[in-house]
């Protein structure tokens, strides 16, 4: 089912123009007056005008940071006035969710009501950070005798460079700023070049809620000009990124020259086992959406189903019948479940995998084209059936609506297909036994399992990846303790005998 896009919607709208946060101001480049236009995937017109940032911006931006660590007033704050703070920032993003959606919408390409939903669980991490901040504590040691006494004590890291993604823009940076900001750290956010908009405005959202001058800094620009320089600068203390899993090798090259923390988000490539005792209706739902909830765009996405041989064929019909209702189209109308493709590129790329699969044998069930609704670049839900493990289409991430279907016998033979890529993000499984679940969960190299639901969260639960889909965790209650070192004083009591003294 298609929704055909509405050229009046954005054709009567002026692009929005933006500057990037460099120490408390809204400047633009030093070095350039070239701007990034931001064309909507969904219309085809211009929507959105960034700076181009540069090398110098960078710089620029990561010596107010590395002041406002050094000297400011925010990493000596309370925890109490910093969760306050925060607490402020929540409000303030609930106040103007529905700017953020749009801005999301439209530069991204998602359905506003998904959007819409995404801006609400930032709301919900950025007061989950928040109280985080009044959480985070050290440990003492009083067992290592009269007269020592051990304290262990968490600081704030330093400066860490944040650099987000095109998919989620908006919820990726609430996954990893307040974190950094609960803990006392300063940051340069760098989002993409394609989908600033909505993390620019948060920026205004936190200087309105008493973020003091330089510990957010925004700053626009491509990644070789603008995220290289973030993940090699030797002022900079620690790196957050999500993205692909070539460019997370990239940053931990450029991270290793001076041995910085690395936190990667990177890829996955999501399966779904399914047993013939498993709640059928249940999970026919979760198949359809977990593959083309975001078009695909997902690190997260259900890409894999392996369905045991009795049920894959029923399984596959009734997978494709759902699909058949999935409302594909303008991002702005609320009914629209499947937006837009990022760019024309990606489109290619995506058809691509569908082609390459079809070639190797894989058949389509259903879909398998790109779809004109009168401007912008759609991708029918697809679903591949008769793919094998050594297919691209069931190796390789397509980050597009594209769901691959292989079969197994044997549970044994479903967890070794199961693990046999070099992505371990999360996975799920179907079954009403226990023990197969559990047996699954344990399994399975992965770093979230669900079982009987699939892409379930919660700003409580640890999110992120096994193999190479990347390094650290998330959310849950150690996420501010990622942005953190550790600090041993060691206090000896009383008088103390040197070694070389005589012992009497």
């Amino acid at each position: 089912m298609t929704v055909l896009v509405n050229p009046k919607a954005l054709s009567d709208q002026k692009p929005r123009d933006f500057k990037m946060l460099i120490d408390g101001q809204w400047v633009g480049s030093a070095e350039s007056s070239a701007l990034i236009e931001r064309v909507a995937p969904s219309h085809g017109v211009v929507v959105s005008r960034y700076q181009s940032g540069s090398k110098v911006d960078a710089e620029r931006a990561i010596a107010a940071a590395r002041r406002a660590f050094d000297t400011g007033p925010w990493p000596r704050m309370t925890a109490a006035e910093r969760s306050a703070v925060l607490l402020k920032a929540a409000d303030l993003i609930a106040e103007r969710s529905e700017e953020l959606a749009y801005l999301d919408a439209i530069e991204a390409g998602k359905p506003i009501a998904q959007v819409r939903g995404e801006i609400a669980g930032s709301v919900d991490i950025w007061r989950y950070a928040a109280a985080l901040a009044r959480d985070l504590h050290g440990e003492s040691y009083n067992t290592l005798g009269d007269v020592t006494l051990g304290v262990v004590l968490r600081e704030a890291i330093g400066v860490v460079s944040i650099i987000t993604p095109w998919n989620f823009p908006f919820l990726i940076v609430g996954q990893k700023l307040p974190f950094a900001l609960a803990a006392g750290c300063t940051a340069v956010v760098k989002p993409s070049e394609m989908t600033s908009g909505s993390t620019i405005v948060l920026g205004e959202i936190l200087l309105e809620a008493g973020v003091p001058a330089g510990v957010v800094n925004i700053v626009t620009g491509t990644g070789p000009e603008v995220g290289a320089l973030l993940t090699s600068h030797p002022e900079v203390d620690m790196i957050s990124f999500t993205g692909s899993t070539g460019v997370g090798k990239l940053t931990m090259t450029n991270a290793a020259q001076t041995l910085k923390k690395v936190s990667l988000e990177l890829g996955g490539k999501n399966p779904q086992i399914v047993f013939p005792d498993a709640d059928l209706d249940a999970f026919i739902d979760a198949a359809v959406f977990g593959a083309y909830f975001n078009a695909g765009e997902c690190c997260n996405a259900g890409s894999r189903l392996i369905l045991h041989k009795s049920i894959a064929s029923d399984v596959v019909a009734r997978i494709a019948e759902l699909a058949k209702s999935v409302k594909v189209g303008d991002p702005l109308d609320s009914t629209t479940q499947v937006g837009a493709i990022i760019t024309p590129q990606h489109l290619d790329k995506i058809a691509g995998y569908v082609a390459g699969a079809k070639r190797a044998g894989a058949e389509v069930a259903h879909g398998g084209e790109t779809l004109d609704l009168g401007m912008g670049q759609f991708m029918a839900p697809t679903i591949l059936s008769h793919v094998t493990p050594a297919m691209a289409v069931a190796r390789e991430e397509v980050f597009g609506p594209v769901l691959s279907v292989l079969t197994f016998d044997t549970t044994a033979e479903a967890i070794e297909i199961a693990n046999s890529i070099d992505y371990g993000l999360s996975a799920g499984v179907w079954s009403r036994d226990f023990d197969t679940c559990l047996t699954i969960g344990r399994r399975v190299r992965a770093g979230t399992v669900w079982m009987n639901t699939f892409m379930d969260g919660a700003s409580e639960l640890p999110f992120g990846g096994y193999k190479q889909s990347g390094l650290g965790r998330e959310l849950g209650r150690h996420a501010v303790e990622d942005y953190t070192e550790t600090k041993t004083l060691n206090m000896h009591i009383g008088s103390r005998t040197g070694w070389w003294m005589p012992r009497g």
